[in-house]
C-alpha cells in the first residue's frame, strides 16, 4: 500500500485489517520499502480475485471500531499475457565446453512466510519445499537454490542450542537438493533483526549472532549440497553503520568450523545493487573482508520497478532493455575495482510485462559474462498466483522462465564466482 503518513499510523502490527471480501485479518508485520508499505497478514493465502487490485483494504481500530480511508492495494496477478515478440538480442554469453559453476538459480522462500508469528507452527504459517519442487526445478535447469529460513525458528531463544526440528527440516532440504544435483545457499532472512530487535542492540548482541552462525556451520558444513552461508537478508536501518563489523564477526565464526565454503555478505539499504556504492563501501574497510583466501561473496539484490521494491504496482510501467544491467552495474564495477566476488541473491519480474522479460534476458547475460551467479525471486510452494512466482497454483505459463532457462543452459567458462 502507499507509504503515506496516514497508512503508517494505521497499518501497524496487531491492528485488524478489513479486506474487500469482508473478512478481517490481523497485521503480523509491516516493512517500509521505498514508496510503499509491505503489510503481512496472518492467516491462509488470499484470493487475488476477491481482494486484489483495484479493490481496497482498511484498518478497523480494535478499541474504537473506527476505520481508515481505504488504501489501494498492490496490483493482483492477471492471466498470462499473449506471448510477446522475441526479446531483443542480448549480449552473447561466453561459451565453452559446458563445465563450470551454476550461474542461474531460484529462491525457495516459503520457510520465511508468516514472519509475524515466530517461531510459528510448521506447515501452518510456513513450510519448506518438498522433494517435488527440487525435482521440478532441477528439470528446468536450475541447480542453485537460495533457501530462506528465520533465525527465530532455528533458534527460538537467543544463546541456546539450535532447534532440532527446524534443523532437521533444513537438513532434509539439503538432502533433496543433493539427490537432484542442486547446490544450496542458506539464507537467514531476518533483515538484521531478531524478534524485531536489531543486532548490536542490548537485546541482541553481535556475539550471539556470530555464535548462532558457528552452530549452524557445525551442523551443516559437511553436507555436500551446501554451497554457502547467506549471513543476513537485506539489512536496513542498521544504526551506527555496524553491519560491516557484524558480518565480519559472523564470517570469522564460520571460518573456525568451515574453512572453505562461500560466505555471502549482503549489503545495507536492502542490499540494493544500484545504491551499493553509497551505502556499502565500508564493508571492506577491514583487510579480512578483502582477503580472497576467505572466500567471501558480496550479495546484492535488484528489482526493476521505479521504486526498486519488487512490488510492480504500476501495471503500465515499461522497462528499458538494458535497465537491469544499468541497475546492477554500480555494484559490479565496485566488485571489479576491489577484486571481489558477487552474488545477485534476488531479482524478479511480473508476469504481465514483456519488456521486463527482455531486461532480465540482458541482465542475466551481463551477470554470466562476469561469472556472477544469481537466484530468481521466487519459487517453491504457497505462492498462490503471485505475479513473480515460478510456481503458481493454477500452473499457468510463466513468461519469466524463458530468460532464466536460456542462461541456466548456457555453456560456461566460469570455474569460480567472479568478477574478480
Amino acid at each position: 500500500i502507499p507509504d503515506t503518513s496516514a497508512n503508517k499510523a494505521a497499518f501497524v502490527v496487531g491492528s485488524s485489517v478489513k479486506l474487500a471480501d469482508g473478512q478481517v485479518r490481523t497485521v503480523a508485520a509491516v516493512y517500509d520499502v521505498g514508496a510503499h508499505l509491505s503489510v503481512m497478514l496472518k492467516g491462509t493465502a488470499l484470493s487475488a480475485s476477491a481482494v486484489g487490485y483495484p479493490k481496497t483494504i482498511s484498518v478497523a481500530s480494535a478499541s474504537t471500531g473506527t476505520t481508515t480511508p481505504p488504501a489501494t492495494v498492490a496490483p493482483a496477478p492477471v492471466p498470462a499475457p499473449t506471448p510477446a515478440p522475441a526479446p531483443a538480442p542480448a549480449p552473447a554469453p561466453v561459451v565453452s565446453d559446458g563445465s563450470g559453476i551454476n550461474l542461474v538459480g531460484v529462491n525457495f522462500g516459503s520457510g520465511v512466510f508468516d514472519p509475524g508469528t515466530v517461531p510459528g507452527i510448521y506447515n501452518k504459517g510456513y513450510t519448506y519445499a518438498d522433494e517435488s519442487y527440487y525435482k521440478r526445478h532441477a528439470g528446468l535447469g536450475f541447480k542453485l537454490i537460495r533457501l530462506g529460513f528465520l533465525w527465530e525458528r532455528i533458534q527460538p531463544k537467543l544463546g541456546t542450542e539450535l532447534d532440532a526440528a527446524e534443523l532437521s527440516r533444513i537438513k532434509q532440504s539439503l538432502d533433496y537438493a543433493q539427490k537432484y544435483g542442486i547446490k544450496v545457499v542458506l539464507d537467514m532472512h531476518n533483515y538484521y533483526r531478531y524478534y524485531g530487535k536489531v543486532i548490536n542492540s542490548p537485546e541482541v548482541p553481535r556475539a550471539q549472532f556470530a555464535e548462532t552462525w558457528r552452530k549452524i556451520a557445525v551442523a551443516v558444513s559437511k553436507h555436500p549440497a551446501l554451497y554457502g552461508y547467506g549471513l543476513m537478508n537485506e539489512p536496513y536501518n542498521t544504526g551506527n553503520n555496524l553491519w560491516p563489523q557484524t558480518a565480519q564477526a559472523a564470517g570469522q565464526a564460520i571460518r573456525k568450523v568451515d574453512p572453505s565454503k562461500w560466505i555471502m555478505i549482503a549489503g545495507d539499504r536492502y542490499s540494493s545493487a544500484f545504491h551499493w556504492q553509497k551505502y556499502n563501501t565500508s564493508l571492506i574497510n577491514d583487510p579480512w573482508m578483502r582477503d580472497p583466501k576467505n572466500n567471501l561473496v558480496y550479495e546484492a539484490h535488484q528489482y526493476l520497478d521505479k521504486d526498486y521494491s519488487g512490488t510492480y504496482r504500476d501495471r503500465a510501467e515499461t522497462f528499458a532493455p538494458m535497465l537491469g544491467v544499468e541497475r546492477v552495474k554500480p555494484w559490479v564495477e565496485w566488485l571489479k575495482a576491489n577484486k571481489l566476488r558477487g552474488f545477485l541473491g534476488e531479482h524478479g519480474i511480473p508476469d504481465f510485462s514483456p519488456s521486463s522479460v527482455v531486461a532480465t534476458d540482458n541482465l542475466l547475460a551481463y551477470l554470466n559474462q562476469n561469472c556472477i551467479p544469481s537466484t530468481y525471486w521466487a519459487a517453491g510452494p504457497r505462492w498462490g498466483e503471485n505475479i513473480m512466482a515460478l510456481d503458481v497454483t493454477s500452473g499457468k505459463h510463466r513468461p519469466q522462465l524463458a530468460p532464466l532457462q536460456k542462461h541456466a543452459a548456457a555453456k560456461k567458462t566460469c570455474s569460480t564466482i567472479g568478477p574478480l
